[in-house]
C-alpha cells in the first residue's frame, strides 16, 4: 500500500519520536513538533506512538492513493480536501484508489500530521526516520531531505485497516483565547535584571516570522541578563534562550545540541507543542511553574494514550 506524491513544497517531511540518546555525539532529536497531534493521529489508527507520521507544515502537498486505505489526520487544519470534499483533522477517514488528497494554506493551526495504518516506511538513521535537514538524517532516504514530487511513501501494515472514527472533543487541544505557556526557571533565572524577569512573565509576547523546527523567536520588550560570560551548555527541547539583543528564542525539535546564551528555563512539553502550531503574528504569555506540577501534568497528558 502507498501514497505518490504529486506535489510537495519543501516543508513536508517524515517524523517519528525522534532519536534519543545521541545528543553527546552532536545530533539532535527530532521527531514531530507538535508531538501531541502526531500521537493522537497515531492512536485513532491503533498504531503504536513511535510510528513514522508526515508532519505537513503551512500545507502545499499533495498526494495520490495507490491504494484503498484508512488514513488519520490530526493537528492543524490546512485546508485538507479529498477530491473536492473538505476534510477535518482530528480523525480518520478512508481513501480509496485514484483520489487526491490536498493540503492548501492554514486555516488554523500550522503543522498537520498525517498517519497510515501501521506507519510509513523509511530507514531508520541512529534509531530513528525523523528527518533534520541540517545533520542530513532520516526521511524518506535517510539523507535528511524533505518529501518531494514523485515520492512513494509506503506503510507497514498489509491488514485491514481499520474503521474511521473522530476523537473526542475532550481529548482535541483547543488554541482559543489567550495562550498561556508554562515555563520550567532555568538555572540563569537570577542572573536577568528584576525589570527583565517582572517583563518576562507579565508581558505579551508575539511569535516572530523567524521560526522552523530549530526555534521560535518572541517578540517584545528586551530582556536582559548581568552575566556576562557563559560556558556553553546542553539545551533541552523548550528551552528559552536570550541573545544580546534581549529577544527570546524558544529551541524547538531540530536545535543545536549546546549553547552559550542565558536561559530563563524551558517550556513543558505540550506548551513546546502547543507552540508549534503558532502562526507569525500569534500573541501569548509566559507563566512559571513549578517542576513538580509540570512532571505531574506531563504524566497526566502521556496517561490518555495507555
Amino acid at each position: 500500500m502507498s501514497l505518490l506524491i504529486e506535489r510537495s513544497g519543501a516543508l513536508a517531511n517524515l517524523q517519528d519520536s525522534g532519536r534519543v540518546g545521541v545528543r553527546h555525539l552532536g545530533v539532535t532529536q527530532g521527531g514531530g513538533a507538535d508531538w501531541i497531534a502526531q500521537n493522537w493521529a497515531n492512536w485513532l489508527l491503533g498504531n503504536s506512538l513511535d510510528a513514522a507520521v508526515i508532519e505537513i507544515t503551512l500545507g502545499n502537498l499533495e498526494l495520490v492513493a495507490q491504494a484503498d486505505t484508512c488514513l488519520a489526520l490530526c493537528g492543524a487544519d490546512l485546508g485538507a480536501q479529498l477530491d473536492d470534499q473538505a476534510i477535518s483533522p482530528w480523525r480518520s477517514f478512508n481513501i480509496r484508489k485514484g483520489q487526491r488528497l490536498r493540503f492548501q494554506t492554514p486555516v488554523d493551526g500550522v503543522r498537520a500530521y498525517l498517519a497510515a495504518h501501521g506507519g510509513f516506511v523509511a530507514p531508520h538513521v541512529l534509531g530513528s526516520c525523523s528527518s533534520v535537514k541540517r545533520d542530513q538524517l532520516g526521511g524518506l532516504q535517510g539523507d535528511g531531505q524533505p518529501l518531494k514530487s514523485n515520492d512513494l511513501l509506503q506503510w507497514r501494515n498489509s491488514r485491514d485497516a481499520p474503521q474511521p472514527r473522530e476523537m473526542s472533543a475532550d481529548n482535541i487541544p483547543q488554541r482559543s483565547g489567550q495562550l498561556i505557556l508554562p515555563v520550567i526557571l532555568g538555572a540563569q533565572i537570577a542572573d536577568f535584571t528584576g525589570q527583565s524577569l517582572f517583563d518576562a512573565f507579565n508581558s505579551t509576547w508575539q511569535v516572530d516570522q523567524r521560526a522552523d523546527r530549530m526555534g521560535v523567536r518572541l517578540l517584545g520588550p528586551a530582556l536582559r541578563c548581568e552575566r556576562q560570560q557563559m560556558v556553553s551548555e546542553g539545551v533541552p527541547l523548550g528551552a528559552i534562550q536570550v541573545p544580546s539583543d534581549g529577544q527570546p528564542i524558544v529551541l524547538l525539535n531540530d536545535r543545536q545540541t549546546i549553547g552559550g546564551y542565558p536561559r530563563l528555563g524551558a517550556l513543558t512539553p505540550t506548551a513546546v507543542a502547543q507552540l508549534a502550531q503558532c502562526l507569525p503574528g500569534t500573541e501569548l504569555q509566559l507563566k512559571p511553574i513549578a517542576l513538580e506540577s509540570a512532571q505531574r501534568l506531563h504524566r497526566r497528558q502521556l496517561a490518555q494514550w495507555v
